[in-house]
């Protein structure tokens, strides 16, 4: 079993590798402006691109980035704010006020390099006029109740703020506004990770109020009301974003290559299903159980061995009262789907090195997972009628524990079908 972990964890360390901030900004580095080069930043990878941007930057810089409290690291010119996620709170405020008055006062010969990666809309609060931080926390614990996924989540969150949907950038210009964004969205569509501060919005309050409605999100009626009547965030063709750049410096695509690679590299063929999957975390965990069972039992669609390979971002449509996230519950949706299956092994993690709420990034499984919680008396199905994947695995000593990895491309998922 150890063995099998281990190969595992060495498939999430090249993913999460390939993500290495040292590494995806080098080929993206702007020219030195003739004025000042200020630098804002937002997300759980934020402060480890900031500090590798002080490395490579060949002039001066000064600036502020906020990450989640843990996650920062030193810097020498930079800030290094934090604040709470994935609920915001009073020091996500701060940081948002500081942010816009980075940018503040700039002239066309200056240079904004904003370092953008998962997680940011929970750091950068800053309600419209009129609202406050009680409303905010609102708003962002009804989006992770309702099991959207997290681009309707962020197209709802970009309408109901001062510094998302592209205003972090309109607030900056005439400065020339280069995002470096490491993509934790399906799609890659840059405009979506946290919100997109510094890079226009392509939806419309419109569109997030379509979004409630798909997805039957309960919201407080007087943000509602806020939505049908307030201006969409600036759009694309608006003059205060001409000459701007953006630039998707790592995602899951590239990190699910590089785990693919070093399975090959092992000796163990790789698939990658899909680097944007999404939908409910346990329903997708009972369909890669499905395919494992096939491979294991009638050797298709593909030959044993094999390492099944998928990114993306699930949505777990919370009910219950237990600990966990959506990586966990995948698993434990696959557990039992695979129990008393030999030769599948599985690891299920979130690239940032944090899964839901608790200090996990994912969990392993294998046949034998849900007859190992029996003996320690723990019915799997009824905690994940509960959501609380987390309580189950931490049972059986099964939680992958990693720490902050300084960035985030999302879900990472590798089966193993011997």
């Amino acid at each position: 079993m150890q063995d099998h972990r281990a190969f595992l964890v060495s498939l999430f360390d090249a993913a999460v590798e390939a993500a290495n901030p040292d590494q995806c900004l080098r080929a993206f580095l702007p020219e030195v402006p003739l004025g000042r080069t200020i630098v804002v930043g937002a997300g759980k990878g934020s402060a480890q691109l900031a500090r590798a941007l002080e490395k490579l930057w060949p002039g001066t810089l000064e600036g502020a980035i906020v990450t989640r409290y843990g996650y920062g690291t030193a810097c020498d010119h930079i800030e290094v704010l934090e604040a709470s996620h994935p609920v915001p709170d009073e020091a996500g405020l701060l940081a948002s006020e500081r942010m816009l008055e980075l940018v503040s006062d700039l002239t066309a010969e200056d240079l904004v390099i904003a370092l953008v990666c998962g997680g940011g809309s929970a750091l950068l609060p800053a309600p419209p006029e009129g609202f406050d931080l009680a409303d905010e926390i609102a708003l962002n614990e009804a989006l992770l109740k309702s099991g959207a996924p997290i681009s309707a989540m962020n197209s709802i969150r970009k309408q109901f703020s001062r510094i998302k949907g592209g205003r972090l950038a309109a607030a900056a210009h005439p400065a020339k506004v280069v995002s470096l964004v490491v993509s934790d969205i399906p799609g890659d569509d840059a405009s979506l990770v946290s919100s997109g501060p510094t890079i226009p919005s392509v939806s419309t309050p419109q569109d997030g109020l379509a979004m409630i409605d798909r997805y039957g999100i309960e919201l407080p009626p007087h943000i509602v009301d806020h939505l049908r009547s307030t201006k969409p965030a600036p759009l694309p063709d608006d003059p205060v974003f001409e000459g701007n750049e953006v630039h998707v410096v790592a995602s899951a695509k590239v990190s699910l290559e590089a785990a693919s690679a070093a399975s090959e590299k092992a000796g163990i063929p790789a698939v990658i299903l899909s680097d944007s999957l999404e939908g409910e975390a346990r329903e997708a965990g009972a369909f890669h159980a499905a395919l494992a069972r096939e491979i294991e039992s009638n050797a298709r669609p593909f030959q044993r061995p094999v390492v099944l390979l998928s990114g993306g971002e699930t949505t777990v449509t919370v009910k219950g009262k237990g600990k966990g996230g959506r990586n966990t519950e995948f698993l434990l949706s696959l557990a039992l789907s695979i129990s008393s299956t030999e030769g599948v092994h599985a690891l299920a993690a979130d690239t940032d090195g944090i899964d839901g709420s608790e200090d996990n990034a994912g969990a392993f499984v294998d046949g034998s997972s849900i007859d190992r919680m029996l003996d320690r008396g723990v019915r799997a199905e009824d905690h994940l009628i509960n959501n609380d994947a987390w309580t189950a695995f931490e049972a059986v000593g099964d939680l992958f524990v990693c720490g902050p990895t300084g960035t985030n491309v999302n879900d990472f998922r590798a089966i193993l079908v011997l």
